[in-house]
């Protein structure tokens, strides 16, 4: 038996956990946050390198940027809906050091790519497609670390792991700026020219450093999963096991939730630095575009505490409505005939909404293991105690896999919310609609979780 398989793991009991347990799991917790943190970078580098493409050669229609900047989130969705039951069947250990070490391939293949002008927009769709393996990555790692934590710290673990792991995205966007400005790795310069605020402006960039530079650390991340991380027996679950979470009901509600809160953090990260430098011309948007996701990443961690506190149903309904008064916000300061914006409150409301979808995020996982926990709880209710200890084992497995696949649907929000712009853009001249059909969807998001989850007499209360 390999020394990295625990054959017992029992978070539940504080004996256990105060001996071993809490060490172990805090452990695998510190390895999986930068690893992830990786992963994000990865998915979402294309929202910095297709700001730049069009300065240094590269002849793609706005249309084209825009599907180079969603492509990402579809196979990064794609691929979380297999990923997300990996762990299981693979062991959290494995599946992460082998889905991390997947990175390089993408982040070398955009390093060469880019310092070639006439590279095939074929040939960068793919390396954009590639770059979804960073996007599914977060299915299997918030799976692995959901079943090292007890009930009461669920959210906290969770809200670590992803929220600290989120700040890939703003690392990507405030990182790339700087190190496309030297030759880190070597290679030729490209030649960047843009008309910025009416003057010509005219630099040396190696805007292969976008990909190169993220290569030894996704190595070393590698490394330490494979020699520093475990793999839970109590994990363990064929596919067909974990498959019963399409039967379940609240699987499909959760994942409509997620996709209101995660599916819009990522979607309005991928979006942002092309949508203003789209509306806003005179703005540099690499200047601004990381503050949101680093915002929304901070606000994730201390949105799983507050909702280990309050209750994430509660939390999430409270987050919703301020999301619908932040997007009105931003649809107040946009450009319109006649009006330039306003550029300050564009991008303080922009910050409003990304802090509430980061604490939404904890949120909406903070209710997750809760809601399946009860579900099965219930149900062996005035069981002999073997049935009940079951019935733990069981709702931490379905929870794992609910956790996954609802990230797996709601990160679709990196490909809809660019390809929204880029549509409404194209068909009406401004983003304006495809933000009132965001509020709708908010508006249908406070509807299910009052109504399931946080109302008096719900349903499921969490």
């Amino acid at each position: 038996m390999s020394s990295y398989l625990i054959s017992t793991w029992e978070p539940e009991v504080p004996a256990f956990w105060q001996s071993r347990g809490k060490s172990t799991a805090n452990r695998n917790l510190w390895i999986s946050i930068p690893a992830l943190m990786l992963a994000f970078a990865i998915w979402m580098v294309w929202s910095v390198v297709v700001v730049n493409l069009p300065a240094i050669g590269f002849k793609y229609s706005t249309n084209q940027l825009f599907w180079l900047a969603a492509v990402p989130g579809l196979s990064g969705a794609t691929l979380r809906i297999f990923y997300s039951f990996m762990v299981p069947i693979f062991g959290g250990r494995k599946w992460t050091a082998i889905s991390t070490a997947s990175l390089m391939i993408p982040a070398l293949g955009i390093g060469f790519a880019v310092q070639d002008p006439t590279t095939s927009y074929p040939t960068m769709l793919v390396l954009s497609l590639l770059c979804g393996f960073g996007g599914g990555n977060f299915a299997s790692s918030m799976s692995n670390i959901s079943f090292f934590f007890p009930k009461a710290q669920k959210g906290y673990a969770l809200g670590m792991n992803a929220g600290l792991g989120n700040l890939g995205v703003s690392a990507v966007q405030f990182v790339v700026p700087l190190v496309i400005t030297a030759a880190v790795f070597g290679g030729d310069p490209q030649t960047w020219n843009k008309v910025v605020q009416g003057a010509a402006q005219t630099k040396q960039v190696w805007l292969q450093n976008a990909g190169f530079i993220w290569v030894p650390f996704i190595l070393l991340s590698s490394l330490a999963a494979w020699f520093g991380m475990n793999d839970l027996a109590s994990a363990k679950a064929s596919f067909s096991e974990q498959a019963v979470i399409f039967k379940r009901k609240h699987n499909w509600l959760m994942c409509w939730l997620y996709i209101g809160t995660f599916g819009s953090f990522i979607g309005y990260s991928a979006a942002f630095p092309l949508l203003t430098s789209t509306l806003f011309p005179e703005v540099n948007p690499l200047q601004y575009a990381f503050v949101g996701p680093l915002v929304s990443a901070l606000a994730r961690v201390a949105g799983g505490w507050i909702s280990d506190k309050l209750g994430g149903a509660r939390v999430t309904v409270w987050t919703f409505a301020a999301m619908i008064g932040a997007v009105l916000g931003v649809l107040h300061f946009l450009p319109g005939a006649g009006n330039p914006g306003n550029f300050a409150g564009f991008f303080g409301m922009f910050l409003v909404l990304f802090a509430c979808t980061g604490v939404g995020n904890a949120s909406t996982f903070r209710m997750i293991p809760v809601i399946f926990l009860t579900l099965h709880q219930r149900a062996a209710a005035n069981q002999p105690e073997a049935v009940k200890a079951q019935a733990v084992a069981s709702a931490n497995k379905e929870a794992a896999a609910v956790l996954g696949f609802t990230s797996a649907i709601a990160a679709y929000g990196a490909f809809f919310i660019p390809k929204s712009y880029g549509t409404s853009i194209a068909l009406t001249g401004s983003a304006d609609a495809a933000l009132w059909c965001f509020i709708g969807f908010y508006v249908s998001c406070i509807a299910v979780t009052w109504w399931f989850y946080s109302r008096k007499g719900a349903e499921m209360p969490c």
